[in-house]
């Protein structure tokens, strides 16, 4: 009996061992490798280039006053529709307590003129009609009231101007009031009433009142990387994509690239703008971002494979057809043009080829 228990128990230990021998054995054997393959297809292959930048009006002024002084009132608001000559707001004018001192004086010394002279006119006019003095004597005195009518005219109206910045008889051109000189949307108001405003001059840009744009005529500013402003000429077509208007897409052309690069963040980048083509049934706003494509090249309908398919290998370009299932050979090709995802293919295979798939 423990005969027969003992030759048991060994043969389920060799039992164990060899199967234990048989899985890792089974388990060390490499698994055949099963590739996937894929064919040639017939599409269009576009190279593009993509620049970055924001669609803005092409005419945008910033409308600045001709004096100095304190806002009294605004005309307008943000969003308005102005045309050429419109008000837009009116400034008073803070005179110059020297400036204003000496036209006080003036006027004081022009009166005083004018009504000296009108005192010896009337004198002279009564000797003239009772026939004592000639004609051409009392011409003499007429022409100096007239004179000192004049200066003080001419007094009054300088007061008027330092304080008011407008005389009586031309309130309508007054430069406090001040008016849009283009037809156009009201795009900012950066300015409240009170506040103060500086003229502009030689030496200063002046104070921005409101600033005013053609919304019916845009363009798009971007950047295009010195690695591509080669391969761009004006006149291309841009499909252009704005970030608010998700929904369509704006064709534009290209009429300007800057002949000097920037530097930004290390790469060289070169200014383009683009005429944007408006469509009725979308407003764009002044300032969106947007994305260019620019079409480098185009070919219509050829034959193309997945880049991903092709294998270089020094000056030469192949790929691994199937001969029989999971047997390839290597077969060379001539590639052309290629959109960074398909690559078009001019000899070596056709349509009917099955193309191994790189693990």
């Amino acid at each position: 009996m423990k005969k027969v228990l003992r030759i048991t128990l060994i043969i389920i230990i060799v039992g164990i061992f060899g199967a234990t021998i048989y899985y890792l054995y089974q388990k060390s054997k490499p698994k055949p490798v099963v590739y996937e393959t894929k064919t040639a297809f017939v599409t269009n292959i576009v190279k593009k280039t993509v620049a970055t930048g924001s669609v803005v009006p092409r005419k945008e002024i910033e409308i600045k006053p001709q004096v100095s002084g304190i806002i009294e009132e605004i005309y307008i608001e943000p969003g308005d529709i102005v045309k050429n000559g419109d008000l837009i707001a009116k400034v008073r004018i803070i005179p110059n307590m020297i400036n204003l001192n000496n036209a006080e004086a003036r006027l004081d010394q022009a009166k005083i003129d004018y009504e000296d002279a009108q005192r010896v006119y009337e004198r002279q006019k009564k000797i003239f009609d009772e026939g004592v003095i000639p004609a051409a004597e009392f011409q003499e005195y007429e022409i100096s009231l007239n004179r000192a009518k004049s200066e003080l005219n001419a007094a009054e109206n300088n007061l008027q101007l330092i304080k008011e910045g407008v005389t009586k008889d031309s309130e309508s051109s007054s430069n406090t009031l001040i008016r849009s000189t283009i037809e156009g949307m009201v795009l900012d108001v950066p300015v409240e009433q009170g506040n103060s405003v500086i003229e502009s001059n030689t030496f200063n840009d002046g104070t921005t009142i409101a600033v005013v744009a053609d919304m019916g005529e845009m363009i798009f500013e971007g950047k295009v990387d010195e690695t591509e402003v080669g391969k761009i000429r004006t006149g291309m077509n841009l499909l252009l994509t704005i970030g608010a208007i998700e929904e369509t897409q704006f064709n534009a052309y290209l009429e300007y690239i800057s002949p000097k690069g920037i530097e930004e963040n290390g790469a060289i980048q070169f200014e383009i703008k683009a005429a944007v083509e408006l469509k009725e049934d979308f407003f764009v706003r002044a300032g969106y971002s947007a994305n260019a494509d620019i079409v480098l090249a185009k070919k219509d309908s050829v034959l193309a494979v997945e880049e991903s398919l092709l294998v270089f290998e020094n000056d030469s370009v192949f790929v691994e057809v199937e001969t029989e299932p999971q047997i390839y050979e290597k077969r060379i090709v001539e590639v052309g043009l290629s959109d960074g995802i398909n690559i078009e293919v001019l000899s070596g295979i056709t349509e009917e080829d099955k193309i191994k798939v790189p693990k």
